[in-house]
């Protein structure tokens, strides 16, 4: 199959699959393939997960961005998820036959095009970042699209990477950068009470002293009535899915509730899937086409 690179892009807008249909069709156009989207309306939020050799996913992740700009404003998104751009985050993730090396430079690479040729800030993040406190995507969007048009332009900290250093005002900016698989996992409490999902993500993250390679955080999710703790495993051999969350229920029984439901966002390689991975996991609508090399043979 040669060498294979994969994007996956994250997009603010969850509720107009119209929208995303036309983001995937301009990947599709390009000649990679789409391998998953999926939509959140309580997040407001879309990851579309497509791979191919690497003139093929630049040409793909340079036209999804230019088409997000064009079809979605930040000014009226509101959603669960923290976002800072219509094109929120851009990874490229090394697949077959290729390195981290290839990934950066990919990055760098589209990042600069989407600077220049959209007036987009673009923000270089994980292993493609140029500063070592860019690395972490949250340190980079914690003030969100509202908080960083006011910061741009009169923070030296918030300079960008490639790009105006104003942010666009309805497109707001992009974390590009390039990173191994990360899974994208989410549970579901029985209790309606964010404070309660808040606890659990702060005591399982990394960064509060939780899990190696957990980054969480809790969100309310009106449409299933419920509390949501959102998860990335950023890296699955240091902590597990089945270990998250299994850490996930121990703290949330310690709290008087329980995991009620375990949900998978886009695709999860094969050895990061434990053993009867749906029902330890307590899985919302799994089967085996969420398994990556299902869709790369």
């Amino acid at each position: 199959m040669g060498v294979i690179i994969e994007s996956v892009p994250n997009f603010s807008e969850g509720k107009r699959p119209e929208v995303m249909a036309a983001i995937a069709a301009e990947a599709r156009a390009c000649g990679v393939t789409v391998l998953d989207l999926t939509s959140d309306p309580d997040h407001h939020r879309s990851v579309l997960t497509f791979a191919g050799k690497p003139s093929a996913v630049e040409e793909a992740a340079f036209a999804v961005a230019r088409k997000a700009v064009e079809l979605i404003n930040l000014t009226v998104h509101k959603g669960a998820h923290p976002r800072m751009g219509a094109i929120d985050v851009l990874p490229f993730v090394p697949i077959q036959g290729a390195t981290m090396a290839d990934a950066v430079l990919l990055a760098r690479t589209v990042g600069a095009r989407i600077g220049s040729e959209l007036s987009l800030p673009v923000f270089l993040y994980e292993a493609a970042a140029t500063r070592p406190e860019r690395k972490n995507l949250a340190d980079i969007r914690g003030p969100e699209f509202e908080g960083l048009r006011d910061l741009m332009g009169k923070d030296p900290a918030r300079i960008p990477d490639f790009g105006p250093n104003r942010i666009h005002p309805s497109a707001g900016c992009v974390a590009v950068g390039a990173r191994p698989p990360l899974i994208a996992f989410n549970v579901d409490l029985d209790t309606q009470d964010v404070k309660i999902a808040k606890k659990i993500a702060k005591k399982i993250r990394e960064r509060d002293g939780g899990l190696p390679g957990i980054k969480a955080l809790g969100i309310d999710l009106p449409a299933r009535n419920c509390a949501q703790v959102s998860i990335n495993v950023c890296d699955f051999t240091r902590t597990g899915l089945l270990a998250v969350f299994q850490a996930v229920e121990r703290e949330a029984v310690a709290l008087g509730t329980r995991a009620r439901a375990g949900e998978l966002i886009g695709l999860v390689p094969q050895a990061a899937f434990p053993e009867d991975g749906a029902r330890v996991l307590k899985l919302i609508e799994f089967d085996p086409s969420r398994i990556l090399e299902s869709r790369l043979t």
